[in-house]
């Protein structure tokens, strides 16, 4: 499956916080790097299924998690003498795990968000919550772009990149993922790299209505480049760079979700865009999360908030939230005021 680009890193100790697929995914890239892994859960029923065939069925199965990975949901062993923190809980459910597990954090250990997404009743970004709860002298990073992690179980070459405020931090992320097959390049605009990372979501599930209308290549290749506009629109407005969201992080994640038949936001707009209810469709996915559902509502009020326009966010919104048919939201798309690109 490849090997540590740099066979010169130091070995660390690196806890993982979240059992999803990207968690996982992580702790198959870590562990093949030569660190020791712990991955940590707060359902012990799914450590011990885990444990007995050392894998994840519920959130990537077929990945052979090698013994040398620590599976846990004693947050005391998972942390013990650790060196760096991997947050890979659902942006809806970040707030909450990291309050139960602050007693035990120790202090002044890096952590990696891999999460995806904004906190809809306070608009904060993944890294902006952990220094809510954890205090702002903590260093954070992100790391984010183009990674479907059943694509990363099988070693398939992916690029992405980690954004830090601070430049160190960012460095030493790349240095402890980057394998031969798991590119990282580095970023100090981590408002752009979460934002981007947080916005493709919403326009995923837009892409996955198209895919579900059966409305062909040139839909989806207006929605996706339309829909990077107004990201990038935001994102600006909000004070990153426009060329982050030009990057692996923006345009890059933003191909690779929709156009993915795994990806779970274009999954929950195919379906939509088939006539099922969004709440079917949440209530049939087996507790795996559509990051851009609740994301949607976040970015609504962003672009309040700063007075950008957002016509397909908006659409999206209405779709999702409001009722509206998504044939009539396309309609109003399609005859909005005609203007210069």
């Amino acid at each position: 499956c490849g090997q540590a680009a740099d066979r010169n890193h130091t070995s660390m100790k690196i806890a993982i916080v979240g059992d999803g697929g990207m968690g996982t995914a992580c702790a198959f890239i870590l562990n093949s790097n030569g660190h020791d892994v712990r991955l940590f859960s707060f359902f012990p029923e799914q450590v011990h299924d885990m444990i007995q065939c050392r894998e994840n069925r519920r959130f990537l199965p077929d990945l052979r998690l090698d013994e040398r990975i620590t599976l846990t949901s004693d947050p005391d062993l998972a942390f013990d003498d650790v060196e760096m923190l991997v947050q890979a809980v659902p942006v809806v459910f970040t707030r909450s795990a990291w309050e139960r597990l602050k007693p035990v954090v120790p202090e002044a250990v890096p952590i990696v968000s891999v999460a995806k997404g904004i906190e809809t009743e306070t608009l904060l970004r993944p890294t902006q919550m952990l220094a809510d709860v954890l205090g702002d002298d903590r260093p954070l990073a992100t790391l984010s772009g183009p990674s479907i992690a059943p694509e990363l179980a099988k070693c398939m070459p992916a690029t992405v990149v980690t954004a830090s405020d601070n430049e160190q931090i960012a460095i030493r992320v790349q240095e402890t993922f980057n394998t031969d097959w798991f590119r990282v390049y580095t970023n100090t605009d981590l408002l752009g790299v979460e934002l981007a990372g947080a916005t493709k979501n919403v326009i995923a599930i837009a892409g996955g209505v198209v895919d579900g209308l059966m409305r062909g290549h040139n839909s989806k290749a207006a929605l996706i480049t339309r829909g990077l506009v107004e990201i990038t629109r935001l994102g600006v407005a909000m004070g990153a760079r426009s060329e982050t969201f030009a990057g692996l992080a923006g345009m890059g994640d933003l191909i690779t979700t929709c156009f993915s038949p795994v990806g779970r936001n274009r999954t929950v707009g195919e379906r939509i865009g088939h006539g099922e209810k969004l709440t079917d469709i949440i209530g049939s996915m087996g507790g795996q999360v559509a990051e851009g559902v609740e994301t949607t509502r976040a970015v609504v009020k962003l672009a309040a908030k700063y007075n950008v326009e957002m016509p397909l966010t908006t659409a999206i919104h209405a779709v999702l939230f409001e009722g509206k048919d998504v044939i009539e939201a396309i309609s109003e798309l399609m005859t909005r005021r005609v203007k210069p690109e």
